[in-house]
């Protein structure tokens, strides 16, 4: 046995110690936000197997040096896979939706090599989650060390998040977002749940552990295209409708346009029937909505879309057709895994944007880009894309923010940034209204979006 793996092992036996199962407990807690249940995962250093069990995967492997401490993983948790192997050298047959790397990059003589390695096993979807210590913690750890409430550690790489980044991009992946928790690791009842839950997230810079979540860099391939479903919310939109189908391109291996009315007081409905009549060579689905708000509206249509990527397109044409085979190429060459339309960029006509709906655009991207760890410059431009399958697989979490948003904008958003998808900002060029009036209410619809900021905000950074 090496002197590291003497070292290793003593410093696991000691993980009894209030200090290190308090903070054990913290970590866990974070990974199982990050990580969804019932994914395969594989565990890079995986200690015992509690991390692992944590997370709940539907099959999960773990992978640790030592063999001591992979017997006691055996034991402890039989339904997983364990091995004994050096994780730069570890093989395996088979594939993982995520893969952790829990407090490793701190000891391993090689970084980069540890992190091309995990390539390996991993798929274009797959999620690498990795934590390490902040250095500015280094003297409080080396004093709970020297006093014994911090199991041993040996000499240890100095990290700092700009060189994970680094070194992330260097072994091909693309760093998604980045967070920071635990700011009282000492088990202490109401201030340590005070501190962690509602002062680590606006403390970021002294929290004790770094997060961050990465994917496979995207790779230049064959070139493959996807049947594409345009979806279109009316109400009142009368006179947009026909130019609406006239100015949607066709899109990769075809282009079903899907429009959806929602109690309009003109003919909007009778103007969709006649349109749909009067181009039979465009796939044209029409459909009366049920439920209620944009929101309903998305749901019901993306319910009924044969397309592998969805797209929603305002009927007001503000955001022109014309530019959604930018949003395609975004997302079927992987550049992103949710292309979000962007306002604010290039610049506008004269009455496109009220003053108080920008000040309140410009708020609610700061805000955002704060909750959901990537940065949002335009949270409620109506035209955003994204696949069938990561669409589905929102719907299916959606009860953990629950059927609160009438807009349909902050539901996919949230639900994106809770499964870890890349989202994208792409300018668009913002146009004013040539037909009918906004259906938004500024100051009541305003109050609305603060109240569903601050619920998110409970779900993705104040979690308990």
């Amino acid at each position: 046995m090496t002197d590291h793996q003497a070292f290793y092992e003593t410093r696991a036996a000691l993980r009894h110690k209030e200090l290190a199962r308090h903070y054990h407990e913290l970590l866990h807690r974070f990974y199982r936000f990050l990580v969804p249940p019932g994914m395969r995962v594989l565990e890079l250093g995986c200690s015992s197997g509690e991390l692992l069990a944590a997370v709940e995967p539907a099959h999960g492997v773990g992978v640790d040096f030592s063999k001591t401490i992979v017997k006691q993983a055996r034991e402890r948790h039989p339904q997983f896979e364990f091995h004994v192997a050096d994780v730069a050298t570890f093989s395996i047959e088979a594939t993982f939706d995520y893969i952790l790397v829990s407090d490793l990059v701190n000891d391993v003589p090689d970084v980069q090599e540890l992190l091309s390695r995990a390539h390996g096993f991993a798929e274009p979807h797959t999620r690498l989650v990795l934590n390490f210590f902040n250095n500015l913690w280094r003297p409080v750890l080396a004093f709970a060390e020297k006093i014994g409430a911090k199991a041993p550690t040996p000499q240890q790489n100095w990290l700092s998040a700009t060189d994970m980044k680094n070194l992330l991009h260097l072994a091909g992946w693309e760093l998604i977002k980045m967070d920071t928790r635990i700011l009282w690791p000492v088990r202490t009842p109401l201030i340590g749940s005070f501190f962690n839950r509602w002062l680590a997230p606006l403390c970021r810079p002294f929290c004790l552990t770094v997060f961050l979540v990465a994917r496979p860099r995207p790779k230049a391939g064959p070139a493959r295209h996807y049947r594409c479903s345009v979806v279109i919310p009316d109400r009142n939109e009368a006179g947009n409708i026909e130019a609406a189908v006239q100015r949607t391109p066709e899109m990769g291996t075809g282009t079903e346009i899907i429009f959806i009315e929602g109690g309009s007081q003109d003919n909007t409905w009778e103007v969709i029937q006649r349109v749909q009549a009067k181009f039979p060579q465009r796939d044209i689905k029409a459909l009366k909505q049920h439920s209620k708000g944009k929101g309903g509206a998305v749901r019901e249509a993306f319910a009924v879309a044969t397309g592998d990527l969805l797209f929603i397109l305002d009927a007001d044409l503000t955001v022109p057709p014309e530019q959604l085979p930018k949003f395609y190429e975004a997302a079927r060459c992987g550049t992103a895994d949710f292309v979000n339309g962007v306002r604010l960029v290039y610049p506008m006509e004269q009455e496109a944007m009220r003053f108080f709906n920008m000040v309140a655009n410009k708020f609610f991207g700061a805000a955002f880009s704060w909750l959901l760890g990537q940065h949002i410059k335009d949270t409620l431009c109506g035209t955003k894309v994204l696949s069938k399958n990561h669409y589905e697989a929102i719907a299916r979490n959606r009860a953990y923010f629950g059927d609160f948003d009438p807009f349909g904008d902050f539901d996919l958003l949230f639900g994106a940034a809770k499964l870890n998808l890349r989202i994208l900002d792409l300018p668009i060029r913002y146009q004013a209204r040539t037909y009918g009036e906004t259906n938004i209410q500024r100051w009541r619809h305003g109050w609305l979006l603060l109240r569903m900021t601050a619920f998110a905000a409970t779900r993705l950074k104040f979690i308990p």
